[in-house]
C-alpha cells in the first residue's frame, strides 16, 4: 500500500474539516434565516393565532341510505335537522351556560347536563350533543343569543325522515341511539356517540348497508370557537340505497281496512316469496323516535292493550283455526287414510269416547267428501280423518309445510309458533298425549300455534304447486348513483310434502270455498276472476254455557279471532294473502273481506266493494 505524504495528508484533513464547517455553517444560517422570518416579519401574526386560533377536525355525518318500494316510491329519506352541541374548551363555567340556555330555549336544565355526564371522559374539544332535533323557534333564539352563549353551537346534520309517518312501520322499523357498549364492541367503526343506528325492522336488519361512512373537515377556529377558514374536507360516503319488494299503495289499504281492528295483514308473490304487504295493527309513528322518542309517548305505546310495538305478522301466534284443515287433508291424503271418495257422515257433532265434538254448524252437514269438506269447513269431517292420521303424523305434515318453524325473513324477533306432538307434550307437561286432543290439532285449535306469515307462505307454496320460497323483503342493495351493489333473489326453502294429485284436490277445496254455492267465504266472490282460500275462527276462551262477563270490553277481548288465507287467480296465482282480526270472531265476516278488496286493488278491481255479510262458519 502506498502511503501519502504527510504534507498531503495534512491538506486533505483540512478540505474534510472545511467542508465539514461550511455544512454545518449552513445548516445553521438556516435555521437562523427561519427564526428571524418567524420571530420579526412574521410573529406578530402567528402570536395572534396562537392566543386566538386552533385548528380542529371536525367530523361530517353521512347521509343514511334511502329505502324505496318495488315501484321506486320513495319510502325513508333524509331531511336538515338543527342538532344543539356544547364543545367544553370554548365553554367557561358549564352550569352557567347550560342554565342559561335551559331558560332560552325552554329545555329542563337536568336533561341537558344529563347528556353531558352521558358523554363521560369525551375531548374537551369534541362536541357534545345537547339536543337533537331542535325547533326552528328555538334555533332563532340560540343564534340570536349566540355571543351571551359560548361554547355552545348549532350542527346542520342529515336525519331520517319517514314520508309516510306509521306506513309499514313494522317492516320499516325505525333508529335508536349507540350506546357505549355498543360502541366498543367494534362492530360500528364509523359511528360515535350520538349517532344513530336501526333499532328495529329494516333499518336495523340492513343497517351495514344503509350507515354509510363519515367524512371531515380541518377548520380554523378562533378563541370563541367560530370557524375563520376551512383547511381540508373528506366527504363523507353515503349509505346505500334499499329497494324492498313492499307495494306501497296495497300496503297503505291494508292498514286502511284494518282501522282500529287489531291484527295483521301479508301478502306474497307466489312466484317468489317477495312481500308485498307485511301489516301489524296498531302500528306506530317512526318519526316519533328520532332524536329519542319521549318518555310520554313511550308509555303510551307501552300502555296500549293492543301492543303496537309487536310486529303481529311476524311474532304474534294464534292457533290456526280451520285454516289448518288443509294440513290435516294433506297428511290424511299422504298418509292414505282418505282419498277423493272418502266420505264422513255429519250430523252436527262427532261422538268420541263418550264425548261429544260440536260441529261449527250444529244442524251438521251430512255426508261430506274432502272437497265439499273444505269448502263448507265440516269438522266432523276433520276430527276423522285427523284421528285416524294421529298427532305426530300430522305434526310431520305440518313441519313440512313450513309451520312450527322460521321462515327465515330478514327481520328480527320472528318467533317460529308451536306443532305439537306427543313428544312434546311429555317434555313440556310430563304428561301423555290424550287421543281426544288429536281432534282439537285436526281442526287447528289446541296447543297449534302459527303466525300471519307462516300461513301466507304456506299458502302461496299451495297456489303455486308446491314450493316453500324464503319470504324476500329486500330485492337489490344500490349505491347512491344507482349502481348495483347486492342484489337479491328468490330463495326456495323447500317443498311441501304433497304429490301432484293431493295438492290438485286441496287446491279444488280452497276454490270451492270461495266459489262454491256452499263455500264459506261465497260472500267476498269476484266475477272476473276466480279466487281460493281458507276461513278460520280461532277460540280464545271456552264459555260456558250461560256464562256472564263484567263489561263489553271483556267480552271483546274474549271473542274467537278471525283468519282467513286466500291466493288469486285460482289457475295463475299471483298474489297469496293471511288476513288474522284478533276477536274478529268470525274469518267470513271479518277477515275474508280484508283479503277481498286487497285481491280486487291488486288486479285492479277495485271498482267492486266487497260484500260483508257472513257466510256463515269461521
Amino acid at each position: 500500500m502506498v502511503e501519502l505524504p504527510k504534507t498531503k495528508e495534512r491538506d486533505w484533513m483540512k478540505q474534510r474539516v472545511m467542508i465539514a464547517s461550511l455544512c454545518v455553517l449552513s445548516v445553521f444560517m438556516l435555521l437562523f434565516l427561519r427564526l428571524v422570518y418567524l420571530q420579526l416579519i412574521k410573529g406578530e401574526e402567528f402570536h395572534r393565532l396562537s392566543e386566538t386560533n386552533c385548528v380542529r377536525l371536525k367530523s361530517i355525518k353521512p347521509s343514511r341510505g334511502l329505502i324505496f318500494d318495488r315501484h321506486g316510491e320513495l319510502l325513508v329519506d333524509n331531511r336538515p335537522a338543527f342538532d344543539l352541541v356544547i364543545v367544553l374548551e370554548d365553554t367557561g363555567s358549564v352550569p352557567d351556560i347550560v342554565s342559561l340556555l335551559s331558560s332560552l330555549i325552554d329545555e329542563p336544565y337536568v336533561d341537558l347536563m344529563d347528556q353531558i355526564q352521558k358523554a363521560g371522559n369525551t375531548a374537551f374539544y369534541k362536541p357534545i350533543v345537547l339536543k337533537k332535533d331542535i325547533s326552528r323557534d328555538q334555533l332563532a333564539i340560540v343564534e340570536a343569543h349566540k355571543f351571551d352563549l359560548p361554547g355552545i353551537y348549532v350542527e346542520i346534520e342529515p336525519t331520517r325522515h319517514y314520508i309516510h309517518p306509521g306506513t309499514a312501520s313494522h317492516l320499516l322499523g325505525y333508529l335508536g341511539e349507540v350506546n357505549k357498549k355498543e360502541l366498543k364492541s367494534g362492530n360500528f367503526p364509523h359511528l360515535r356517540a350520538g349517532d344513530q343506528i336501526g333499532r328495529y325492522g329494516v333499518e336495523k336488519s340492513f343497517e351495514t348497508h344503509l350507515q354509510g361512512r363519515r367524512g371531515g373537515r380541518q377548520v380554523e377556529v378562533d378563541v370563541n370557537g367560530r370557524v375563520i377558514q376551512e383547511l381540508k374536507t373528506v366527504a363523507p360516503v353515503s349509505g346505500y340505497n334499499l329497494h324492498l319488494t313492499l307495494d306501497l299503495p296495497l300496503q297503505q289499504l291494508a292498514e286502511d281496512l284494518l282501522e282500529d281492528r287489531d291484527g295483521a295483514v301479508v301478502a306474497l308473490d307466489p312466484a317468489n316469496g317477495d312481500v308485498l304487504v307485511m301489516a301489524s295493527n296498531p302500528k306506530f309513528d317512526q318519526n316519533d323516535f328520532i332524536g329519542g322518542i319521549s318518555n310520554r309517548n313511550w308509555q303510551a305505546l307501552m300502555d296500549n292493550p293492543g301492543r303496537p310495538m309487536i310486529n303481529k305478522a311476524i311474532q304474534g301466534e294464534y292457533p290456526p283455526a280451520s285454516t289448518y284443515k288443509t294440513i290435516t287433508a294433506i297428511a290424511a291424503l299422504e298418509e292414505n287414510i282418505i282419498d277423493a271418495g272418502t266420505s264422513f257422515f255429519c250430523p252436527g257433532f262427532y261422538l268420541f269416547r263418550g264425548r261429544k265434538y260440536q260441529c261449527w254448524s250444529k244442524y251438521g252437514h251430512g255426508k261430506m267428501q274432502l272437497v265439499q269438506a273444505l269448502a263448507q269447513s265440516c269438522d266432523v269431517f276433520f276430527y276423522q280423518a285427523g284421528e285416524k292420521t294421529g298427532v305426530d303424523a300430522l305434526a310431520q305434515y305440518a313441519n313440512g309445510c313450513g309451520l312450527g318453524r322460521l321462515t327465515g325473513i330478514d327481520l328480527d324477533h320472528e318467533r317460529p309458533g308451536l306443532i305439537p306432538t306427543s313428544d312434546w307434550k311429555r317434555k313440556r307437561f310430563n304428561e301423555i298425549w290424550f287421543p281426544g286432543e288429536t281432534l282439537s290439532i285436526s281442526i287447528g285449535q289446541g296447543f297449534n300455534l302459527v303466525t300471519p306469515l307462516q300461513m301466507a307462505v304456506f299458502t302461496a307454496a299451495i297456489a303455486n304447486g308446491g314450493t316453500l320460497y324464503r319470504p324476500r323483503i329486500v330485492t337489490a342493495v344500490k349505491d347512491v348513483n344507482g349502481n348495483l351493489v347486492r342484489e337479491m333473489g328468490p330463495e326456495i326453502t323447500s317443498g311441501i310434502p304433497a304429490g301432484e294429485k293431493t295438492l290438485e284436490l286441496v287446491q279444488n277445496g280452497l276454490t270451492e270455498v270461495v266459489e262454491g254455492d256452499r263455500g264459506t267465504a261465497r260472500s267476498i266472490r269476484i266475477q272476473q276472476v276466480e279466487m281460493a282460500g281458507k276461513t278460520g275462527t280461532a277460540q280464545v276462551f271456552s264459555r260456558k254455557t250461560g256464562e256472564k262477563f263484567d263489561n263489553e270490553n271483556q267480552v271483546r277481548t274474549l271473542q274467537d279471532h278471525a283468519w282467513f288465507v286466500c291466493y288469486a287467480p285460482a289457475e295463475n296465482p299471483v298474489i297469496a294473502v293471511s288476513v288474522i282480526i284478533e276477536h274478529g270472531e268470525h274469518g267470513s265476516s271479518a277477515a275474508a273481506p280484508v283479503a277481498g278488496t286487497l285481491v280486487k286493488k291488486f288486479l285492479g278491481l277495485l271498482e267492486a266493494k266487497p260484500a260483508l255479510d257472513a257466510a256463515g262458519e269461521g
